[in-house]
């Protein structure tokens, strides 16, 4: 069972966040382990490139995840990317601020197919498709955990 914050209530034990970092924006995402689907959030504005820790708080207090999946992008040969770093901060904030357990998941191309299902099945603007696609890149994070996650446990 995850460690909790007093403050914030006992922990959904099946429920896990999922977030598409960037510099510009963060992708959301909320899923349980107990029907083994994500589904897509919100997208958060960061403020000069850094986390907008007010919203995320009220995420984390909403649904009282037991961890966090983060997504992590790297280089095709396994290098770190220019932004990866930076991701890997975001991860080490998440769990110094909410003592919950972050996950990492390979997020190879997942922003890449959120447009992707966007543009053949919806036919979305791109006014849209900039509000939207981080969400649905932090639900193709998390799903991707999820489903990893229920291999695990057979």
């Amino acid at each position: 069972m995850a460690k909790q914050d007093p403050l914030l209530g006992k922990a959904n034990t099946d429920t896990y966040l999922g977030f598409d970092f960037g510099t510009k924006k963060i992708g959301a995402a909320v899923g349980q382990t107990t029907t083994g689907t994500a589904s897509p959030l919100q997208t958060i504005r960061s403020i000069n490139q850094n986390p907008d820790w007010k919203i995320i708080s009220k995420l984390i207090q909403e649904w009282r995840p037991a961890g966090l999946v983060v997504g992590i992008s790297k280089q095709h040969d396994g290098a770190d990317n220019l932004v990866t770093p930076r991701m890997l901060k975001f991860c080490r904030q998440l769990e110094g601020r909410y003592q919950l357990p972050v996950y990492q998941q390979d997020e190879t191309l997942s922003t890449f197919e959120a447009k992707q299902m966007l543009f053949d099945e919806v036919k979305i603007n791109a006014t849209k498709l900039w509000e939207v696609q981080d969400q649905l890149a932090a639900q193709l994070i998390l799903q991707t955990w999820l489903n990893d996650h229920a291999k695990e446990d057979r």
